[in-house]
C-alpha cells in the first residue's frame, strides 16, 4: 500500500500458508502429498468415535490459524479428546483433525522469486518429545536436534528440493519460505506445512540450512533485501490505472 519495497512473501501468499485448511486444499489441488484432514468448527458437534473412524489414531487437533505448535495436541484415545479439543478452540473457531504421519521431520529453506526460487540443503528435525510441541521447540533446550544438512541419498535430497520448490510456487510465494515435511519408512514425502516468515536468528533453521549449503548469514541478508528491491521494480512496471 505504501510503495515501500519489503522482504518476504506478500498477504495472499502468507495468509494462505497461515491458514493449514486452505493450504492444504491448495496443495492437494497441485497434486502435492499431504495428510488426511477434516475441518472442525465451533459449534459443530464433534466426537472421538467419528474422528477416529475416518483419521485412526493417533490424531492430531490444531488451531487452523496459529503457529510454533500452539493448542497442538496429539489425540490418542476418548479420555482426553474433549479437553484437548476445547484447548485447540482457544485459539480459533475453525481446527483441523489431521491423521498421524510418521516418519522423519524434514524442513527446506527456499529463497528467491517466484519460478525463479532455489532450494537449500534440506535438514533434519531430531524430536526428543511425543511430537514437536511448543515445549520441545522452546522449552526445553534438549526437545530437539537439528541435523544439517540431513543425512538422505543424493538422489532423496534432490527431491527434497523439488518438493520445496513446488509448494514455494504453488502458494506463489517470493522472496523466502521455509518447507517442513515428513519423510516416511518408504521413502515417501509428505509434505506438513509451509512457513512464510521462518525464524531468523543466526540459530534458526531457515539460515543455518543456507549457511550449510554455502551462503553466509549476512549474505543471505543481502540477497532478501536485493530480492525485494528487484519484486518491488518488476510491481511498479504493472498498469495499475486504466
Amino acid at each position: 500500500i505504501l510503495n515501500v519495497p519489503f522482504v518476504g512473501c506478500d498477504v495472499m501468499s502468507s495468509a494462505i500458508a497461515m491458514d493449514k485448511e486452505y493450504m492444504k486444499r491448495l496443495m492437494t489441488e497441485a497434486q502435492i502429498a499431504n495428510s488426511k484432514f477434516l475441518v472442525l468448527h465451533k459449534n459443530d458437534q464433534h466426537s472421538f468415535e467419528s474422528l477416529s473412524s475416518k483419521l485412526k489414531t493417533p490424531f492430531f487437533i490444531k488451531p487452523a490459524n496459529a503457529g510454533s505448535s500452539v493448542g497442538v495436541h496429539k489425540v490418542k484415545a476418548q479420555d482426553d479428546f474433549k479437553t484437548k479439543l476445547e484447548d485447540a478452540f482457544r485459539y480459533d473457531d475453525k481446527v483441523i483433525a489431521e491423521e498421524f504421519i510418521q516418519g522423519r521431520e524434514i524442513e527446506c529453506s527456499v529463497l528467491g522469486l517466484n519460478n525463479e526460487a532455489k532450494a537449500s540443503l534440506p535438514g533434519e528435525l531430531v524430536v526428543n518429545h511425543e511430537f514437536y510441541s511448543y515445549e520441545a521447540k522452546y522449552i526445553d533446550p534438549n526437545g530437539a536436534t537439528a541435523v544439517i544438512p540431513a543425512i538422505v541419498s543424493q538422489e532423496k535430497m534432490q527431491e527434497i528440493q523439488q518438493l520445496a520448490i513446488k509448494t514455494y510456487n504453488t502458494l506463489d510465494c517470493d522472496g523466502m519460505a521455509r518447507v517442513d515435511m515428513f519423510l516416511q519408512a518408504d521413502g515417501k514425502l509428505v509434505l506438513n506445512e509451509i512457513n512464510t516468515l521462518p525464524g531468523f536468528t543466526n540459530i534458526s533453521m531457515y539460515p543455518k540450512m543456507w549457511q550449510a549449503t554455502g551462503l553466509s548469514y549476512s549474505d543471505l541478508i543481502t540477497k532478501l533485501i536485493e530480492l525485494a528491491f528487484e519484486k518491488h521494480q518488476k510491481s511498479n512496471k504493472l498498469k495499475l490505472s486504466f
